[in-house]
């Protein structure tokens, strides 16, 4: 068996893509999502990357409907499904074929109440669940109900679905996460991006026609992120994507090891308080300095923008106040 634990973002990812989807299900189609990256995880711990894919890996990432296909990964050729229950009954062969006879293999996707942990119990060829469950139909006699769920076993363990048993560890290894702010390292005056998503390994994306080489995040720049109608500060890192994705903001993608992260820097849009102030005001970053000769922050506080929401477009008679990176604390939200 397998265990994955999802972590905050993969939790989110699949809840929002679930919401997307635009299935009568959300609960549902989320722990099927869950189940899809426990098996993507599981291969990218133990089988060869070129030898497998998973159909959805985008969809998820940027939250957006699936891309039409029968099937959640195919492995060495093999068309597979991920099915994904709290009830272990449903993973008898009669009912895992009732929803899905059209694969060649079946993943069976086991996950605790909270959803916070999901065990891979195996696989099994849908042409085996076939004959189990001919079979169990010609059975005489009734089954107890405690061993229902036993129909579906022996299955095939997971170290059984490839030639190559090895921990091959192809997750990322870059240091960075979605909602890091980072800078060019060979810039003097870099602007701050923001990090929007970490792509996989294997991913090999084109820049100005060239195949960049080596692990690639996603960046967006805060130029653009303000454009969009809502707060970007405001969403869950794991929802950037999804953000950029849904109104059109162009991500920049870079080389990791070209990158460092920016995690102090303060930028436009940015709301503040001054240390120094026993109970201070939150204020709106409206300008700050070039970061080498000039490092000053501008501001204007929210008692002085009278609901405006674009910085851009200040009332003229805003007060604007100068203070240094150190005498600030960056507000984030919850």
């Amino acid at each position: 068996m397998y265990l994955f634990t999802p972590d905050e973002i993969d939790r989110k990812r699949a809840n929002r893509q679930a919401e997307n989807q635009g299935v009568g299900d959300v609960d549902c189609k989320r722990r099927g999502n869950l189940g899809e990256l426990a098996f993507e995880q599981f291969c990218r711990e133990y089988l060869p990357i070129e030898l497998w894919e998973w159909k959805n890996d985008e969809a998820i990432r940027t939250c957006e409907p699936e891309c039409f296909s029968s099937f959640d990964f195919e492995v060495f050729g093999y068309e597979v499904d991920v099915k994904t229950s709290r009830d272990v009954s449903a993973f008898r062969p009669a009912k895992v074929l009732d929803n899905d006879a059209d694969d060649d293999i079946v993943v069976m996707v086991w996950h605790r109440d909270k959803e916070d942990g999901l065990i891979l119990l195996g696989w099994e060829r849908v042409e085996t669940l076939q004959s189990k469950a001919a079979s169990q139909e010609s059975y005489s006699g009734a089954e107890p109900a405690k061993l229902d769920h036993l129909a579906a076993r022996p299955m095939n363990e997971f170290l059984d679905l490839g030639p190559n048993t090895a921990h091959m560890n192809q997750k990322p290894q870059n240091p960075f996460a979605p909602g890091d702010r980072v800078v060019k390292s060979s810039e003097t005056h870099p602007d701050v991006g923001i990090v929007i998503e970490v792509l996989p390994p294997e991913a090999e994306p084109s820049v100005y026609g060239h195949l960049l080489e080596g692990e690639a995040i996603n960046v967006a720049f805060p130029v653009d992120l303000n454009a969009a109608p809502n707060d970007w500060r405001e969403l869950h890192p794991a929802l950037l994507a999804a953000h950029c994705a849904e109104h059109g903001i162009k991500r920049y993608t870079y080389k990791h090891t070209n990158l460092e992260k920016a995690e102090t820097r303060l930028i436009p849009g940015d709301r503040v308080v001054k240390t120094s102030h026993d109970d201070p005001d939150t204020a709106v970053i409206v300008g700050v300095g070039n970061g080498t000769d000039d490092e000053s922050v501008t501001v204007v506080y929210e008692t002085q923008l009278d609901g405006v929401d674009d910085i851009q477009n200040l009332p003229e008679n805003a007060n604007r106040y100068t203070y240094t990176p150190e005498e600030l604390d960056r507000v984030v939200a919850d």
